[in-house]
C-alpha cells in the first residue's frame, strides 16, 4: 500500500468524525431539514444506479476540468515569466489583486452576459476564479530560487537540462502543485455555482431542480458526488505526483546512517 494511503488514517478518522457530526445534526434537526447519512448515500447510489448521475457530472467535470487547464497553463507560464524579472514581478501584483478581490459571482454575471447559457459561461468563471491562484504559485517559486544553487550550478557548469530538471522544476514544483491543488477544488465549486445559475445541465442545474423539489436528500447526494469526486482526484491523483516530484527534500533532510 502506498505510504501516503497508510498514513492517511488521520484524514480518514476526520471523515468519520464529520459524518458522525452529521449524524447527530439529523438527528436534532430531523430529516426535512437535514437528512441523515444513510438516507444521502442511499439517494446517492440509486442516481448512479439508475445512471442519472453520470452524464451531469462528466457534463460538470469537463466544464470544471477545461476552465482549469487554461488556468494551470496561462497562469503557470506567466507567472513563471514574471518571476524571472523584478519589474514584470511588482507590476503583476495590482493584477492579482484585481483578481483575487473580485468574487466569483460577479465574474459570473458578465460571462453570462458575453457568452450566455452555454460551456462559455462556467468555462471563463473558473478560469479567471482559478488564474490568480495559478499565477502566484508560479511566481513564487520562481522568485524563491536558492541563488547559491544558481551559481553553483554555472561555476560547475551543470548541462541546462540538469539544471531545468534536478534544480529549478522540483523547486518551483513545490510551490506550483498546491495551488493547482486549491484550485482543482475552487473549479469544481465554482463550475457548480454556475451551472446553478447559467446553464440547464450539469450537477448545478440538477441541484436547481431538486432545490424546487425541496428535496433535500437528492440536494445532499449531488454534494457528496461532487465531493467524493474530487476527494478521489486529489488523493488518487495529484497527492502522488506531488510526493514523486518532492521525493528530492526528504532525500536532502535524511540523516546519514552511523
Amino acid at each position: 500500500m502506498p505510504a501516503y494511503l497508510w498514513s492517511g488514517w488521520g484524514a480518514c478518522a476526520s471523515l468519520l468524525l464529520f459524518v458522525a457530526l452529521w449524524e447527530l445534526g439529523a438527528a436534532w434537526y430531523g430529516a426535512l431539514i437535514l437528512p441523515d447519512p444513510r438516507t444521502t448515500f442511499a439517494s446517492l447510489a440509486a442516481l448512479l444506479q439508475s445512471g442519472a448521475a453520470w452524464p451531469e457530472l462528466a457534463i460538470t467535470a469537463r466544464r470544471a476540468l477545461s476552465g482549469l487547464l487554461l488556468a494551470v497553463c496561462v497562469g503557470s507560464g506567466l507567472g513563471l515569466l514574471a518571476g524571472l524579472s523584478v519589474t514584470a514581478s511588482m507590476m503583476a501584483r495590482p493584477w492579482v489583486t484585481l483578481l483575487l478581490g473580485m468574487p466569483p459571482i460577479a465574474w459570473l454575471v458578465l460571462a453570462m452576459l458575453w457568452f450566455g447559457a452555454g460551456d462559455g459561461t462556467p468555462v471563463f468563471t473558473v478560469f479567471v476564479a482559478c488564474l490568480p491562484v495559478v499565477f502566484i504559485g508560479a511566481l513564487q517559486g520562481t522568485r524563491t530560487l536558492d541563488h547559491h544553487l544558481k551559481d553553483m550550478a554555472r561555476a560547475y557548469r551543470l548541462p541546462w537540462r540538469m539544471r531545468l530538471f534536478d534544480l529549478y522544476l522540483p523547486h518551483v514544483a513545490a510551490y506550483l502543485f498546491p495551488a493547482w491543488i486549491t484550485a482543482l477544488g475552487s473549479s469544481w465549486k465554482v463550475a457548480v455555482m454556475a451551472e446553478l445559475l447559467a446553464t440547464s445541465d450539469g450537477v448545478g442545474a440538477a441541484l436547481a431542480v431538486t432545490r424546487s423539489h425541496l428535496d433535500m436528500g437528492a440536494s445532499l447526494a449531488w454534494i457528496c458526488a461532487v465531493v467524493g469526486i474530487l476527494l478521489l482526484l486529489e488523493y488518487g491523483v495529484l497527492e502522488p505526483i506531488k510526493r514523486e516530484l518532492e521525493r528530492w527534500r526528504s532525500a536532502g533532510t535524511a540523516q546519514p546512517q552511523a
